[in-house]
């Protein structure tokens, strides 16, 4: 229960404190050489950027109050930006975090970034004809899982698991703290496939979205399986080897084994040599290393329009009156590699805010300012939400969930204030703040009990109200941050 309060008070800390900080002004420059392989853009407009706003993205990296340790552009083969940060920092098995100084060479947990890497090794093994084709039945290749074959379970295909549409009971929604979160078994059960396939059919196989790291790591044993090595050493052979990767890490779970879910641990540099690969088409430096017919499959939508593919993700950032695709590879906590085909742009970024949805808008808008960077795009207004603008521009807000708890009148109703539980499941009465409404409609179509997200800044000495919208509430299957 201590523990509890504490991080209830940290996190309450923080958000006030956001309300406030300004951050001195940083510096941005060439990256700096190295002997792996990389060349170094040395100058900026030649890369292809304008040289002073990518130099203003690289400004708010460096600037920003959130727990960010890394951030690399990439395009056309050169490293453009590569900047880093200390910070604190824990590993996936460490209760507690501590302080790092990042540089080029310092490892940094990827976590399910992880699951993408697994499924280039996936298309490696497939034309090495290792494994079966993406419609067999993945309980075909687990024998000694036969008792499982009922209530549709049989009808699971291996691309059923690469989309992550099983159709399987699993929950991983709430936070990988909370106790009850599924992926935890993977770490300790003794038979992993029967754990994942031991649960009830909750909808039709290939009908729908369920993000399930226990389908990765299903993956990942057959694998092994088939390949005859463990994961870790098949990826050293097929890809790392090949892409020049020799500083890298794969813990294992509590039992020694490789976990497919998470557990890569890659410098940044090495990170964005992933992205590189795959905007090439599967090759490195001439040499075909992932099918390109793999590359084209793990890019293409499982369902039209939807932002899952192939253990990959997909989605879109606004640049003036343009939309840019780009795909991404992405873990938790704020691990992002990012690819922008039509730019032959990768960006990558890592941080420390394990369990914090919200930071997935700042790599977001990290990304957006590379774009508006471009050569391709400088000039256009990029529509750069102010959740996340840069603190050397303006008074660094923030957006979080909360619940609605009331509206109040003073001073005879010329002053509004809003009631916002901050973290709406919590049972303590001091996660309750108060806000003030300068503009009533803020809070039309809101009543009280309503899950909302908010952004504050601190105006006139009182931390004030500046856009409210109301959301969904966090359920169970559904992203929530």
């Amino acid at each position: 229960m201590l523990l509890r309060f504490t991080a209830l008070i940290a996190f309450l800390a923080l958000i006030l404190a956001a309300l406030t900080v300004r951050a001195e002004p940083g510096a941005c420059g060439i990256p700096l050489a190295a002997e792996e392989g990389w060349k170094v853009a040395q100058d900026r407009q030649r890369a292809g950027f304008d040289s002073r706003s990518l130099c203003a993205a690289e400004r708010a990296f460096l600037e920003s109050p959130r727990n960010l340790h890394s951030f690399l552009v990439e395009r056309h083969g050169e490293l453009v930006v590569d900047s880093y940060r200390a910070g604190p920092d824990r590993s996936s098995y460490w209760l507690w975090s501590r302080r790092k100084e990042f540089d080029k060479d310092a490892l940094h947990d990827v976590r399910s970034i992880t699951k993408s890497i697994v499924v280039l090794l996936w298309g490696i093994a497939e034309h090495e004809g290792r494994v079966p084709s993406l419609s067999t039945p993945v309980l075909n290749l687990l024998p000694t899982l036969s008792d499982l074959r009922s209530g549709g379970r049989d009808r699971i295909t291996v691309a059923d698991m690469l989309c992550m549409r099983s159709g399987l009971a699993w929950d991983e929604s709430g936070g990988y703290s909370r106790w009850m979160n599924d992926e935890h078994g993977l770490l300790w059960r003794g038979d992993r496939a029967r754990y994942i396939f031991d649960r009830p059919i909750d909808s039709a196989p290939g009908s729908q979205f369920n993000y399930n790291g226990g389908l990765t790591a299903v993956l990942g044993l057959l694998l092994e399986e088939r390949a005859g090595v463990d994961l870790d050493e098949y990826a050293r052979k097929r890809l790392f080897d090949p892409l020049g990767i020799v500083d890298w890490e794969w813990t294992g779970d509590l039992r020694g084994r490789t976990r497919a879910f998470t557990g890569l641990r890659l410098r940044p540099r090495d990170l964005a040599r992933i992205g590189r690969l795959v905007l090439d088409g599967g090759r490195w430096q001439g040499r075909q290393v992932v099918p390109e017919a793999w590359v084209r499959t793990l890019l293409s939508p499982c369902v039209s329009g939807e932002a899952y593919g192939h253990h990959w993700w997909a989605g879109k950032v606004r640049v003036g009156d343009k939309e840019v695709a780009w795909h991404g590879a992405l873990g938790n906590g704020g691990q992002r590699l990012f690819i922008v085909p039509s730019l032959d742009l990768a960006v990558v970024t890592t941080a420390g805010e394990y369990g914090e949805g919200s930071i997935g808008r700042v790599n977001l808008h990290l990304l957006q300012q590379v774009v508006a960077a471009t050569r391709e795009y400088v000039g256009a207004p990029s529509q750069i939400s102010e959740a996340v603008r840069p603190a050397s521009t303006a008074p660094t807000p923030i957006e979080t969930r909360a619940t609605l708890r009331s509206v109040t009148e003073e001073d005879g109703g010329s002053r509004t204030y809003v009631y916002l539980k901050i973290m709406p499941k919590a049972k303590v009465p001091f996660t309750t703040l108060r806000f003030r409404v300068r503009d009533r409609a803020l809070l039309n179509g809101l009543s009280e009990g309503a899950t909302v997200k908010f952004r504050a800044e601190r105006i006139d000495g009182e931390n004030t109200l500046t856009a409210i919208r109301g959301v969904p509430p966090c359920v169970r299957f559904q992203p929530c941050d």
